[in-house]
């Protein structure tokens, strides 16, 4: 198996969330099948900063996850230190121009119809470019374009 995870997969693995024993569950399996380490491209690196941070925001406004800015730290410590000495992590590049042509295509084939957004593109594009045979996700419409160029799907 050669899994891809979107963003979301990483911030339920590195904090305590709803979804975070699925996604334990899911490594473990992977490991134990032999898995290749999931790639972490340069979205994932953004976006995953990001979303530690937007878990503070939305705890701070009511919302059902309740993270301390302590823990999303923590959470992008543990993050960097995973990529630096890479286990199940692996940092990759992925060429723009190449990325940008995969984009592209998926794009004028499934978005006037399904209404894909542009992190969608990217994520499925970085998959296929990285030879990726399995798409884990909690986005329903990533999940459905992962689906649709393929992918195996959690």
């Amino acid at each position: 198996m050669r899994p891809y995870a979107d963003t979301n997969v990483f911030s339920r693995f590195y904090l305590r969330l709803a979804e975070s024993e699925e996604i334990m569950g899911l490594l473990n399996k992977a490991h134990v099948q032999g898995s290749a380490p999931l790639p972490v491209t340069w979205l994932h690196r953004i976006e995953t900063l990001n979303a530690f941070r937007l878990y503070v925001f939305a705890g701070k406004l009511g919302g059902q996850a309740r993270v301390t800015p302590e823990q999303a730290a923590a959470a992008h410590a543990n993050f960097r230190a995973d990529l630096a000495q890479p286990s199940f992590l692996r940092p990759v590049q992925i060429e723009i121009a190449e990325l940008e042509a995969q984009f592209e295509e998926l794009a004028l084939r499934h978005t006037a119809s399904h209404g894909f957004r542009t992190y969608d593109l990217i994520h499925v594009a970085s998959a296929l470019l990285l030879a990726c045979d399995t798409f884990w996700s909690f986005d329903p419409k990533a999940s459905k374009l992962a689906a649709l160029e393929g992918l195996r799907v959690r």
